[in-house]
């Protein structure tokens, strides 16, 4: 008995996954979001459970209810930390800035407009409705801090899976990641008040800035701190995994149980900082695997989570249809208070950013679902003997309810109201494009088939039954796109080349990180306006080449030019790399529109955009060669040093290429490739350490100086 005691958490935890994993492949072909369905699956485990269907199996029933008693601070400190670092490092940090403002908005002043003005709503059942005469003002700020508090991870995946604006999804993403952190702070602010009473020396106020500020600065060290450990220990991939996994748990509990500050926001800003500043320093192995263990996680702690959601709403909360009346009142009230509090904050979200239109704060209100997340901090208030019981049961039947009403409803909706609004909108030149490349796999299947019939080795084949796998033919394309609609999606498809091959010069070491950087950063600021600026607009790439000219005149002032000079080699040697790897992307984007005008991708009146695409990606070739020939003519020492920098890069990426090649034809085991590739990384990293960048805050303080001069 003891032994099936100790294993009952594991086996569930087996039973959880398998049923989850089964279940995903059914919903794959409904409408419904995964993690509502495992919500119900919970649910549904759990009213069976207390109903007495299973007291048939006394194992497997005293297992639920041992999950239905978990503890709080199990799903707090063993889930949270998995998903909060997993959306952190994932995020598309270009996007996130630019959406940070908007989310900060929602996450904090939104936040505790919804935690006052719920509050108020409770206060106000508390006068007019018998039985909730007990609610103080502490204790309804305490539910409004926890329910208001948003868990759109089903809302989120949907929006991913419908392929709506990246940009949008991002904002409700963000604002999860630090309306979490937020939502705990305040509700252990009013929780402490309400069981203990107000005897701190230190307002909410300054008590909710300290928690906030210390858990970002904490964060943020501990990022760089593991940054520099695993960047100057050279140790496998498996060991500089290991560190930051570790150090994400560690900063959480550290964060949390010992220091008293947001274990939420210090794994926000260790997970940005570890994606901003730590991906580009390690090796490519390393963030692929890295990006695919947290996605594994991630998918292990959501599916888990939510059952166990489903199980304790199911086992642990009292059902009275007298209080149904309230909940429903509860539930109307705020998702009207969400809705006003978007519209209190709209006039600034609109012009921040990317912006925000109406139409999409609709989908902002109806997506505020509630989740793990609140009913956590719920079962912690009904583990609390100092508040009244009564407090205690209402605050976990409103919360359960409104996770269940939220997830059965708002998240079920989402895809009709998101049609409804038009919000799902795929453009003509994009359908147009993908129905031709549908229509050349449907022609390279049918010839194929044709070429197998003559086969002999395949005579008695039943072509019938091959011909049914034949890819099927595209839908008639309604409606013609326009010339511009069609430049705009070509220019695209150039960004995603561009991009794509980028990431692969990266790993190869023809360029280096800081050219890489600044090239992403490039292509993230044409990705912002949908392919309608030219693809010569690429402003931060040729101001960041221009400044080493501006260093030029810098270096010959007596009172910084030394100090300069010792920068300068180095500067000639980034923007050489820079302007090769540029180079570079040009020249498979003209590829790939040849390849575009050679196809039957687009008609002869659409062809001609192609001849203004050729202008800007030429336009951009001939700057750049004109930047590099400056620096060749006016630097020739330095020019001379960025060359030899170059050719040894070219020689270790020729290594590295060679290595490959050896493994894939098996004269090497992946081993011994292995300390080959560790051999090359270690000149590799040799060679990187000699290069040195201006920091560019120094380089604007010095335009800055020589305007004013």
């Amino acid at each position: 008995m003891e032994e099936t005691a100790l294993l009952a958490p594991l086996l569930l935890t087996i039973a959880g996954l398998t049923v989850g994993a089964i279940f995903k492949s059914l919903f794959q072909r409904t409408r419904i979001p995964y993690t509502v369905g495992l919500f119900a699956i919970g649910l549904a485990a759990g009213i069976m459970n207390r109903m007495g269907v299973f007291h048939g199996m006394p194992q497997f029933s005293a297992a639920l209810d041992s999950v239905a008693n978990i503890n709080p601070d199990l799903i707090l400190y063993i889930f949270l930390p998995i998903l909060i670092f997993d959306a952190a490092y994932e995020l598309n940090l270009h996007i996130f800035k630019k959406t940070l403002t908007n989310a900060t908005l929602l996450a904090a002043p939104g936040l505790i407009i919804c935690m006052i003005l719920t509050a108020g709503v409770l206060m106000a059942i508390s006068f007019f409705v018998p039985g909730y005469e007990k609610w103080t003002w502490a204790s309804a700020l305490m539910f409004g801090a926890l329910i208001s508090a948003t868990d759109p991870v089903a809302v989120v995946a949907l929006l991913h899976e419908l392929k709506t604006s990246k940009r949008f999804s991002t904002l409700v993403d963000a604002e999860s990641l630090l309306n979490d952190g937020t939502g705990i702070v305040c509700f252990m602010l009013f929780y402490g008040i309400t069981v203990w009473g107000r005897n701190d020396e230190l307002t909410p106020i300054l008590e909710f800035c300290q928690v906030v500020a210390g858990g970002a600065i904490l964060g943020f060290i501990a990022a760089r701190l593991v940054i520099w450990f695993i960047t100057r220990v050279n140790s496998e991939e498996m060991i500089q995994n290991s560190v930051i996994i570790l150090s994400a748990y560690l900063v959480f509990i550290l964060a949390q149980l010992y220091l008293g500050i947001s274990g939420v926001i210090a794994l926000v800003a260790f997970g940005l900082t570890i994606a901003y500043v730590g991906k580009p320093r390690l090796k490519p192995q390393v963030n692929i695997f890295m990006g695919s263990f947290w996605e594994l996680l991630t998918y292990i702690a959501n599916t888990l989570i939510f059952i166990i959601v489903g199980i304790v709403i199911a086992e642990k909360v009292d059902f009275s249809w007298s209080h149904c009346a309230i909940l429903l009142l509860v539930y109307i009230a705020l998702n009207i208070i969400r809705y006003i509090t978007i519209m209190m904050l709209y006039p600034i979200m609109k012009r921040s950013g990317y912006g925000l239109n109406k139409k999409e704060s609709i989908i902002l209100t109806w997506g505020g679902l509630r989740g793990a997340l609140g009913m956590t901090l719920a079962l912690m208030v009904s583990y609390t003997p100092a508040i009244p019981e009564e407090i205690r049961s209402q605050v976990l039947f409103f919360t359960a309810g409104t996770v269940t009403l939220t997830l059965c409803i708002n998240a079920t909706t989402m895809r009709w109201l998101l049609n409804k609004l038009g919000l799902i909108y795929i453009p003509t030149a994009r359908t147009m494009m993908e129905n031709k490349i549908q229509n050349l796999l449907h022609e390279n299947s049918e010839q194929y088939l044709e070429r197998l019939k003559t086969r002999e080795a395949l005579n008695g084949a039943n072509w019938e039954k091959v011909s049914q796998y034949v890819t099927a033919s595209p839908s008639a394309q309604e409606a013609t796109p326009m010339a511009n609609d069609v430049m705009n999606e070509i220019r695209l498809r150039v960004l995603d080349k561009e991009k794509m091959f980028l990431h692969q010069i990266y790993d190869e070491g023809i360029i280096s990180k800081t050219s890489f950087m600044q090239l992403s950063n490039s292509l993230d600021e044409l990705y912002d306006h949908d392919g309608s600026y030219a693809l010569d607009t690429r402003t931060s790439i040729f101001n960041f080449c221009n400044r080493t000219f501006i260093l030029d005149g810098m270096q010959r002032i007596p009172k910084i030019g030394s100090w300069i000079s010792f920068y300068f080699k180095e500067r000639i040697g980034v923007v050489h790399d820079l302007g090769r790897g540029f180079i570079i992307l040009q020249k498979e984007d003209l590829k790939l529109l040849d390849d575009l005008e050679g196809s039957n991708m687009l008609s002869g009146e659409q062809k001609v955009v192609l001849k203004t695409l050729r202008a800007e990606i030429q336009h951009n070739q001939d700057t750049m060669n004109g930047i590099l020939n400056k620096l060749a003519n006016d630097f020739p020492k330095a020019y001379k040093h960025a060359l030899t920098q170059k050719a040894t890069r070219m020689l270790l990426c020729n290594e590295r290429r060679n290595i490959r090649q050896l493994q894939t034809d098996g004269m090497l085991s992946d081993k011994d490739a292995e300390q080959l590739y560790e051999r090359v990384d270690e000149r590799s990293e040799k060679l990187n350490s000699l290069s040195h960048t201006i920091p560019a805050s120094f380089v604007r303080w010095l335009m800055f100086k020589k305007k004013k001069a």
